[in-house]
């Protein structure tokens, strides 16, 4: 696996949004062309794809939200229904956590995830997530010291 990020560009987009998580899945997260538009009207929203190589396999998107003390946190990750089950989604969070880490040093860096979603939650926890208590809608708030 040769795992890294790029940023949407105009030679990418397309790709991007075309990507699609299984049918039951569709609940569980925002579709890219959704993240895309919501990065443009948003401040501090940071979209990245995520690459194999040169094969783009998924999307995820973190950012700082000013409105809550400048919390850190992944608002999407999704990896397209093609590569799933391939350890990728895995790697992704890994990766953003270090680079995160990188340039902020040891801070609090938070997710969520419906509670119906039990893959998701089964891997934020066990890439060292802890639930805080606190819900953003019905999506549980989870937090991971880097």
């Amino acid at each position: 696996m040769d795992l890294g990020f790029q940023a949407v560009t105009q030679e990418n987009w397309k790709e991007c949004i075309a990507m699609e998580v299984l049918k039951e899945q569709r609940d569980f997260v925002a579709s890219n062309a959704y993240s895309l538009v919501q990065a443009q009207y948003m401040v501090g929203l940071y979209p990245l794809c995520i690459y194999d190589g040169e094969q783009m396999v998924g999307f995820l998107m973190w950012g700082e939200d000013e409105e809550e003390d400048h919390d850190l946190g992944m608002c999407r990750l999704m990896i397209d229904k093609k590569f799933q089950k391939r350890g990728y989604g895995r790697a992704a969070v890994i990766k953003l956590m270090g680079l995160v880490r990188e340039k902020y040093g040891h801070v609090s860096f938070y997710t969520s995830f419906e509670s119906e979603n039990t893959v998701a939650g089964k891997l934020y926890m066990d890439l060292g997530f802890a639930k805080t208590g606190d819900l953003i809608g019905d999506e549980i708030v989870l937090m991971a010291q880097l």
